[in-house]
């Protein structure tokens, strides 16, 4: 099988990162950077140990990948990019024909909650009309960006229950987002984010590495895939891009030109398809947090086949999960933003149970 990694959002709110610099060097790649950006060292955790992992860096001018149109920068957006991610995928595929017929999954977290049903759709339209179609069975996603009005409504909730903000605050913006349509509400105040703090020194240690979460290992990343020898031995920047590598891309996030206000109408296509579906939430993250996701899933109406219930890892509990009709919700307990980051143990548990079809462990 194959998992198709996209990018995450910017920590401004907005699309435009690298899934190699989050997703495959912090998070479920098989290598993460060491502190001193002098090398790598192996995550136990990573998902390539069940799956085929392909991590791709859209749109244009995300990491090293790059248009010969430098005015590309300067439009694209949602539908763009679900087209070009098909392309790529296609031409992947022709490239390296052996991965023809294997089971695709796709999967990516924050702003990639609409990179991957988008790109979900794109592939079943494509399928429709080809005669080699992609063999996609499921996505997967975390800390979704969703529904503009379910996830402002579930972020404010969060930043209120937990303190972050004051009753005169969580008053003015519940009523900003009640009182607008309901696809037109964008938050323009919000507490500093979860999980995006300054470098930090953390003297715990385990063989030469740091314990559970560091918040500079996007610091590290920048240092690394800035190395001339790190660029040769990955054949990266062979065009010699004008600029440094950033794990993000603000040129990208400021010139965003479109943006679905809702994915529930493609999930509602893709689970009237049969495809697999999960959606997974860090129960600390308060940039898109659980709050949100559970409105944003409430609009769909499913019906309950498991009731609420929780999961285990090591026997400890993991988190806590709901199966409905076409689609399974899981959160994950203690997690922030980027989930595997915080809980890598219990995100690849999740993982393998999403790719296997099966329950979350009982007990």
């Amino acid at each position: 099988m194959v998992l198709i990694s996209l990018p995450s959002t910017c920590k401004q709110a907005g699309p435009g990162c690298s899934s190699v610099a989050y997703g495959a060097s912090e998070e479920i790649g098989p290598f993460r950077i060491n502190k001193t950006a002098s090398g790598l060292y192996l995550n136990k955790f990573s998902w390539n140990s069940v799956a085929n992992l392909l991590f791709l860096e859209t749109p244009a001018g995300v990491g090293f990948s790059y248009s010969n149109r430098s005015s590309d920068l300067l439009d694209t957006g949602d539908i763009r990019t679900a087209k070009d991610s098909l392309e790529f995928l296609v031409g992947w595929m022709n490239r390296f024909p052996r991965y023809k017929h294997r089971e695709v999954y796709l999967t990516g977290e924050s702003y990639a909650g609409h990179y991957v049903p988008q790109l979900a759709r794109e592939i079943m339209m494509y399928n429709k009309r080809s005669k080699h179609p992609i063999n996609l069975k499921g996505f997967m996603v975390g800390n979704a960006v969703t529904d503009n009005y379910y996830d402002n409504l579930g972020t404010v909730t969060y930043w209120w229950s937990h303190a972050m903000i004051s009753d005169k605050t969580y008053r003015q913006l519940i009523n900003t987002t009640t009182s607008t349509h309901p696809h037109a509400t964008i938050l323009t105040e919000a507490p500093p984010l979860a999980g995006v703090f300054g470098c930090l020194t953390i003297p715990a240690r385990l063989s030469g590495h740091y314990l559970g979460y560091d918040p500079c290992t996007e610091k590290y990343a920048e240092i690394y895939y800035n190395r001339p020898d790190v660029q040769r031995a990955f054949h990266a920047n062979v065009t010699r891009i004008p600029y440094k590598w950033t794990a993000c891309s603000e040129v990208l996030n400021r010139n965003w030109n479109d943006t679905d206000v809702s994915v529930l109408p493609i999930y509602r296509e893709m689970l009237a398809s049969g495809l697999r579906i999960w959606v997974f939430s860090g129960d600390v993250d308060s940039v898109v947090p659980v709050t949100a996701t559970r409105y944003s899933l409430a609009q769909l109406k499913l019906a309950t086949k498991t009731p609420w219930r929780p999961w285990y890892v090591k026997n400890q509990v993991g988190g806590w999960t709901e199966v409905y009709e076409g689609l399974t919700f899981a959160t994950v307990r203690g997690a922030g933003h980027e989930v595997p980051l915080f809980k890598p143990r219990a995100a690849l548990e999740l993982f393998e149970s999403f790719l296997k079809g099966r329950p979350l462990p009982k007990s």
